[in-house]
């Protein structure tokens, strides 16, 4: 049977054309039920249960349920428990869950996947006595809940009508719409709202606490704290005309009552500032904002504000503090920034979030706060019985609303993580709260694996260049087994006609896309994952380890099959020719960057792998120094390495990296190669070449760098990259070693980050990478690591006809959301490997205080922001008000006649703060320059400080004493009094 509707539409050129849609019904869709007796299942279709157990005490006799669309998109931590079985999912609700929410979507084809929880898909829209048609002027929705209705009325119908021996379950239809209830119970349904249904079910512990509290946030006037959101037609109006901006806002860590939102249209991010202006948005959020007048914008603020959770009144006198502080007095200033307040929520962002409970001061209290790891999540207000044991366990939350009467947002409990201060609960936390895909691989995936003994057939071989004969080499850093790429040099015969010789060079990249195959299991995990990520004691591998530590990974001694890019060079670094082509190698040895390093330095060496490592060494300083005089940008960051016990895997020890000419040897191929394949995929590919682009950094983000460059002496000039990067060589201080590091590693922090982009979607000007100075970029040398090399190997490979095109690498819209995940995914992975960092640095200093060098990279209101270079640790160092002045204009803190400023050169003690245990922190506490009543005396300067007090008075009391009673016998009665009170004080 089928159903017909014609409908009439207009085209863009003005035509009419007839559409008719057809909608197929059938009559012998099964139920699913053991309980049915009519339906021709097999065994394995029987899903639900015959006699399925009550287990809710509302309901006496056996039943089904049967959800509707929000209860799948509220309750989904509820559904993944084990406690509701037998439940019906209709495909009304499949489809617009699927609709509204991706995520949940796919969670909800994970439950219905597993046998043991009796989730039946039935396929109402397509069963002729369940099927209905939407009425004249009715809603979606309506007519969404009307089809749900009438599927659960035919399914209590034909269990009555078909069971065995009399006996069938019942239906009870779970809602949390009351108006959708109510019609249910006309119709003779019986119905039940979650939050009763999970309330009265027996022996799971915990259940109701993962309860959405989903109120609605607009609906309360009373007590209100916030101003109502605008309706999304009133957003929609305000943007149309231009009274409102859309952006994302990204809330601060260093003040929780401040945020920011990037808007087109404005050189500066909007700043949005106090409860009001920030109105309940959440970092993430896509957000409506209302610009201020410009009379009424403000300056970012320069105080580091934490939400300790404490009373309302204290949170207002914080926020009256900061409007106070942050008040222009000179409109003109350039610090001043365009200022707004959010009105509106265009699309949430939340996720789970993880942290801890704080439990209620109040014996026997359900209501708790629940502190996020992440210092931009606000604190989230929790209801759970279960406090006593989730104060010591980290757990993961999720966010349900935000009403206008509410403080903090409401969430509800979602699962325990392990114990606080566990390591693998807390890299748990670290992947979690980054969105790091790290679930073991699925049996799709490792099916789409070559078994473990496989080796190259011949026939492989044969359509390839065979390079096993050349001294091909990997240098990579210790411990690394996921090795992407290899090089190689040799002379060649002849010269250039300017009588130069000529080498070849060799830069060979794993054949990733050999084994992962476009739209395959294996190459959608890879997507979405997009990236390897690093942390200091584990790796979150892209593609599994059969593939990134075996197969691909291109190992010393071992025949890998390989993507070859080959220059030929003459001794000055200019490239005279270049091709691609896939090829099987041979790797001659697999070396460390410090064992690459030996060899070049060790004189009497001269075998082919010393002579193919001096010759890359030496080509790639002159390849270097090309890069630099064309404008490219040294950089720095502080980079550190831990040592770990092999057995615990804690630290024990952290030091900053080395970096060698290996280093660079190996960097500057790999950039070469880069630029070589991206040249060619933007002649070939030139609208869906995926490239990489740096934009310029406004001006306005060097401000406070400048300024604080000039206090030291130093002009430098930002208007171009060639023009900054002589201005950085030139900044030096001689008997300040790293001064000029601390200044590419505060110049870094002014840049943009670079992103992933498809060619078709940017002007040619837009390409330019303004870190590397270079027209065109993109990402090639490290595929079994990063899945847009993936791409740009697929893309390359169809340039040399080395492989077909396939529709995805040509479809726009594919590319541009590929890129977003791209981009997304890379910064999250740096902000996870930042993250174990820090937890491993907390351990280390676990029972340990250091005394370090430190150097001060920024001045706030209240604090200076540090640098240890030796640990590459940073952190605030608190600044009490009675003692030090602000100079907000030039951003420097004075007390008595010290003046503390940016690249000032401090010493500091380090020491762990335990008492915070969501937020452990490392404490940086002032040893020098010294300020009394505020600076850390260590014991031993304390004691002798103390020893030369007395010393001098003592001494002047001799000389008195000689004076008055001329009696030199007591010098020695005062000299054994000293040393008795050396002794007692050493003592």
């Amino acid at each position: 049977m089928w159903t017909t509707k014609t409908f009439l539409t207009k085209t863009k050129r003005g035509n009419i054309l007839k559409i008719v849609r057809e909608h197929y019904l059938r009559s012998d869709l099964l139920c699913g039920s053991s309980a049915c007796n009519s339906c021709p299942h097999k065994d394995d279709e029987f899903v639900l249960d015959a006699t399925p157990k009550s287990i809710c005490a509302l309901f006496d006799y056996d039943h089904y349920l049967i959800l509707d669309t929000n209860v799948v998109l509220h309750q989904i931590d509820v559904l993944e428990e084990d406690a509701l079985t037998n439940v019906i999912i209709l495909q009304t609700v499949l489809e617009e869950v699927k609709h509204q929410n991706g995520a949940i979507f796919q969670r909800l084809l994970e439950i219905i996947g597993k046998k043991k929880r009796k989730f039946y898909s039935f396929v109402n829209e397509h069963h002729k006595d369940t099927y209905v048609e939407r009425n004249p002027g009715e809603k979606a929705n309506d007519r969404n809940d009307r089809a749900i209705r009438q599927a659960a009325s035919w399914y209590a119908s034909h269990l009555s009508i078909n069971s065995l021996d009399g006996k069938f379950p019942q239906i009870v239809l779970l809602t949390d719409d009351e108006k959708n209830r109510k019609l249910a119970q006309e119709e003779g349904i019986v119905c039940c709202s979650v939050k009763d249904y999970v309330e009265n079910i027996n022996g799971f512990v915990g259940l109701v606490d993962k309860l959405s509290k989903n109120v609605i946030p607009e609906s309360c006037s009373k007590d209100a704290l916030y101003p109502a959101h605008l309706t999304p037609s009133q957003i929609h109006t305000g943007i149309r005309n231009g009274k409102l901006y859309q952006g994302t806002f990204h809330a601060s860590r260093e003040n929780y009552l401040e945020g920011s939102s990037v808007v087109t249209g404005f050189e500066k991010p909007i700043l949005l500032q106090g409860l009001i202006g920030i109105n309940r948005a959440v970092d993430g959020d896509i957000v409506a904002i209302e610009i201020f007048p410009k009379e009424e914008w403000r300056k970012p603020s320069d105080i580091v504000l934490e939400d300790k959770a404490d009373d309302q009144g204290d949170r207002l006198e914080e926020e009256s503090e900061l409007l106070t502080t942050v008040k222009p007095a000179d409109p003109s200033n350039d610090e001043i920034t365009p200022t707004g307040k959010v009105v509106g929520i265009i699309r949430r962002k939340w996720r789970q979030y993880c942290g801890i409970l704080k439990p209620s001061k109040f014996p026997g209290a359900t209501r708790h706060l629940f502190t996020p790891a992440e210092r931009k999540i606000p604190h989230v207000r929790i209801e759970t019985r279960q406090s006593d044991v989730l104060a010591s366990q980290r757990i993961l939350v999720a966010l349900d609303s935000w009403p206008r009467n509410s403080r903090y947002p409401l969430g509800h409990f979602v699962r325990s993580l392990g114990p606080i201060g566990d390591k693998t609960a807390e890299n748990e936390v670290i992947l979690l709260e980054h969105d790091v895909p790290h679930a073991r691989f699925s049996e799709a995936v490792l099916a789409c694996l070559p078994p473990d003994d496989w080796t190259i057939p011949q026939e492989e071989i044969n359509k390839r260049v065979d390079l096993r004969s050349l001294c091909i080499c990997s240098v990579d850093p210790p411990g690394c087994t996921d090795i992407d790429d290899a090089l190689h040099a040799r002379p060649i015969d002849g010269v250039t006609g300017s009588g130069l010789k000529k080498y070849e060079v060799g830069v060979h990249i794993a054949d990733v896309t050999h084994f992962v195959r476009p739209n395959t299991a294996l190459d959608k995990e890879a997507a979405l994952r997009s990236t390897t990520v690093y942390l200091v004691d584990k790796r979150i591998d892209m593609v599994p380890d059969l593939l990134s530590s075996n197969l691909c990974s291109l190992r010393g001694g071992e025949e890998r099959l390989a993507f070859s890019c080959v220059w030929e060079l003459d001794e000055n670094a200019n490239v005279l020719s270049t091709k691609f082509h896939k090829s099987v190698i041979k790797s001659r040895s697999a070396m460390t960057y410090e064992e690459a390093q030996l060899i070049i330095d060790d004189s009497s060496r001269s075998d082919e792998i010393a002579s193919s490592l001096r010759v890359l060494n030496a080509l790639a300083k002159k390849l270097k120094q090309k890069r630099l005089d064309n404008g490219a940008l040294l950089l720095a960051s502080p980079e550190i390495r831990f040592q770990v016990d092999s057995e615990t895997h804690d630290p024990v020890e952290v030091q900053a990296k080395k970096i060698l000419d290996t280093n660079s040897m190996v960097e500057e191929f790999m950039l070469l190669a880069n630029v070589s394949v991206a040249e060619c995929l933007a002649r070939e590919f030139p609208q869906c070449a995926l490239l990489r682009r740096h934009p310029s950094p406004p001006p306005a983000y060097f401000e406070t760098f400048l300024k604080a460059a000039k206090q030291q002496g130093f002009e430098l000039d930002v208007s171009t990259n060639k023009a900054f990067s002589k201005s950085l060589d030139t900044a030096v201080i001689p008997e300040r070693p790293f001064f000029n590091t601390l200044l590419r590693i505060m110049a870094t922090r002014c840049m943009q980050q670079a992103v992933y982009f498809s060619s078709g979607t940017r002007t040619q000007d837009e390409f330019y990478h303004y870190g590397l100075a270079c027209p065109i970029y993109t990402h090639f040398t490290s595929p079994i690591r990063r899945y847009a090399d993936v791409i740009v190997h697929r893309l390359l490979a169809a340039c040399i006809g080395a492989d077909v095109t396939h529709a995805t690498l040509l479809d726009g819209k594919y590319a541009d959301a590929l890129c977003e995940n791209l981009n997304y995914r890379h910064r999250q992975a740096q902000y996870a490997g930042r993250a174990s960092v820090a937890l491993n640095t907390h351990i280390l200093f676990k029972n340990r205080v250091e005394i370090e060098s430190a150097v001060v990279l920024a001045v706030k209101r209240n604090a200076l922001q540090v640098l240890i270079p030796k640990y590459g640790l940073e952190g605030p160092l608190y600044l009490p008000d009675d003692k030090f002045k602000y100079n907000e204009e030039e951003h420097f803190q004075v007390c008595d006649n010290i003046i503390l400023k940016t690249f000032d050169e401090l010493t500091v003690r380090l020491t762990l703060d335990s008492s915070n245990l969501q937020h452990r922190k490392l404490v940086f506490q002032l040893v020098k320059p010294h300020i009394p009543g505020f600076s850390y005396v260590p014991e031993e300067e304390s004691s002798q400080m103390d020893v030369e007090v007395l010393e001098v008075k003592t001494i002047d009391e001799v000389s008195k004493k000689k004076e008055q009673k001329k009696k030199p016998e007591r010098k020695v009665s005062l000299e054994s009094k000293i040393k008795k009170k050396h002794k007692k004080l050493h003592t």
